[in-house]
């Protein structure tokens, strides 16, 4: 099968950070699929994880975590899948990538495509959507359905992947957004997507805010970087909380977060995957909801750039793309 493979871990403008390859069509035992991948989108983890170091791997390794495709096979213990059916996941970063024309993927991380959707379109959603559906609602303890209207939110990097759907996201629970964005086009975005307000995560944040009127707000999100942990920790309300994707050495002073009693939730959406928890089948459930979400007309998908075909050069370009850091929506490869 033809893949998107690494042996060296490279700056992404070498031609060799990635390579066209072909490798053995894998046999789905377990709970697993074989999906016939059709589309692919590159998130940030992509890069971090190719990121250069000095590790050599001995057999072509596939990045990829997140794909649209049709179940070819399926292993001896699937219950909710069946060849022919069209899916869509993001996977487990602990096997081989979605880069590949042929991938396998445990059943319970796996959702059924949205029916409305192209697989390009569907590709662009499962991580994000991951990311800020457990950030929400498993993580902040957001009601979903509603039971927060009114609530406020600030969003910081809102016009990212993951912020696009979370815009989404946080509009069907009915919670007040503020959204951040740098840019005019990424403030004319987020503004589309739903947000109620927008400030600029490169001035004053605290300011802006509560130029608005809001003194302090419900709830935060930090969907780009820690640097903004001191305005975070300054508008959350007391006894509110604060939700981050990302790793960090930065400091983190906590003694105006005990003051406030406030709380502060770690999300990594590999880890129902990475550590085989009891509950890995609410990512089945949560993706297949929010695919009825979509074709009811309530959530958009948040493709912005298709690339075709799925193969190095496309991919060495996608990666450059999301390194500038001012891509807005998602980047997705389709066919081969």
């Amino acid at each position: 099968m033809k893949a998107v493979a690494l042996t060296r871990y490279l700056p992404i403008d070498n031609p060799e950070s990635f390579m066209d390859v072909d490798l053995p069509k894998p046999v789905p035992e377990g709970r697993d699929l074989l999906v016939a991948v059709r589309a692919v989108s590159v998130n940030p983890v992509d890069t971090k994880v190719r990121a250069p170091k000095d590790t050599v791997e001995e057999t072509p390794r596939v990045l990829g975590w997140d794909a649209a495709g049709i179940v070819e096979a399926v292993g001896p213990d699937v219950t909710l899948f069946k060849p022919g059916d069209e899916v869509y996941y993001a996977g487990d970063i602990t096997r081989a990538g979605s880069n590949s024309q042929y991938q396998l993927i445990d059943e319970r991380i796996v959702g059924v495509k949205p029916k409305t959707l192209g697989f390009a379109e569907a590709a662009a959603l499962p991580l994000t959507t991951l990311t800020a559906y457990e950030s929400f609602f498993d993580r902040l303890g957001i009601d979903r359905d509603g039971g927060n209207a009114g609530d406020s939110i600030l969003i910081i990097g809102a016009g990212g992947g993951v912020g696009s759907i979370g815009i989404q996201l946080a509009k069907a629970a009915r919670l007040k957004i503020i959204a951040t964005a740098s840019r005019p086009e990424t403030s004319a975005w987020v503004t589309e997507l739903g947000a109620d307000h927008v400030v600029n995560h490169r001035e004053d944040m605290v300011a802006q805010v509560r130029a608005l009127g809001f003194d302090t707000v419900d709830h935060i999100a930090i969907f780009n970087d820690m640097r903004h942990w001191d305005t975070a920790v300054e508008l959350i309300r007391p006894q509110g909380g604060i939700v981050t994707i990302d790793d960090t050495n930065l400091p983190m002073p906590m003694d105006k977060m005990k003051m406030k009693a406030a709380s502060l939730h770690w999300e990594f959406m590999f880890a129902r995957a990475m550590f085989q928890t009891p509950d890995m089948i609410e990512q089945h459930k949560l993706l297949t909801y929010v695919a009825g979400e979509i074709d009811a007309g309530r959530i958009r998908t948040t493709l912005d750039t298709v690339l075709s075909p799925i193969n190095a050069e496309n991919m060495r370009k996608a990666h450059a793309l999301i390194e500038t850091g001012t891509a807005k929506g998602k980047i997705v490869l389709e066919g081969y």
